[in-house]
C-alpha cells in the first residue's frame, strides 16, 4: 500500500504525452510516472563515481571485490559471440 504522496505540476502537453505513453503500456498516469521516476533515480544513484562508506560497509565492499568470481555461463556465451562488425576471420 502506498502511503507517501508526491505532487507536481505539468504543462498540459506534458500531461497528455505522459498519459498517452502510460496508455500504450496499459498503465495509469501515477504508475507510469512512479516507475519512470524510480528507474531514473536508480540510474542517477548508480552513475555516481564517488561514494563514501563507513568502516564496516567498506570492509564488506572490499570483500566482495576481492572474492573470486563465480562462473557465469550466460556471460561466457555472450563473450564468445563474434561482433558483426569484426573483420577478424578467426
Amino acid at each position: 500500500m502506498r502511503v507517501a504522496s508526491i505532487n507536481l505540476r505539468a504543462l498540459p502537453e506534458q500531461r497528455d504525452l505522459i498519459d498517452y505513453a502510460a496508455n500504450l503500456l496499459g498503465k495509469n498516469r501515477s504508475d507510469f510516472m512512479l516507475e519512470a521516476a524510480s528507474e531514473r533515480a536508480k540510474t542517477v544513484v548508480l552513475d555516481q563515481v564517488f561514494f563514501s562508506l563507513d568502516e564496516d560497509r567498506f570492509r564488506q565492499f572490499t570483500a566482495l571485490l576481492d572474492a573470486p568470481q563465480s562462473t557465469n555461463p550466460a556471460l561466457e556465451r555472450l563473450m564468445a559471440v563474434k561482433a558483426p562488425w569484426s573483420t577478424d576471420k578467426a
